[in-house]
């Protein structure tokens, strides 16, 4: 299990919450929830960000990335 599907297991279980109850946020399946937290199946965004909301932690802190990496400047304008 890699790191990010280790912390979104981490979470849940630190909240108390069941797969159940966490397919209930995201609004979808129990199943789902599992393949995620196995590493089965990448979450998609909308899911990730609502869990980063609901559990009141950044996206990189989910996804493992480095603290204080700085964000790239846009080319664009």
């Amino acid at each position: 299990m890699g790191e990010y599907a280790q912390r979104l297991r981490d979470l849940r279980t630190d909240h108390d919450l069941s797969q159940a109850q966490v397919a209930s946020i995201l609004g979808t399946s129990k199943n789902q929830v599992g393949k995620y937290e196995r590493g089965e199946q990448e979450m998609p965004i909308k899911h990730l960000l609502a869990l980063c909301s609901y559990y009141g932690v950044s996206a990189d802190y989910v996804l493992g990335l480095p603290r204080g990496l700085p964000y790239g400047l846009s080319k664009t304008k």
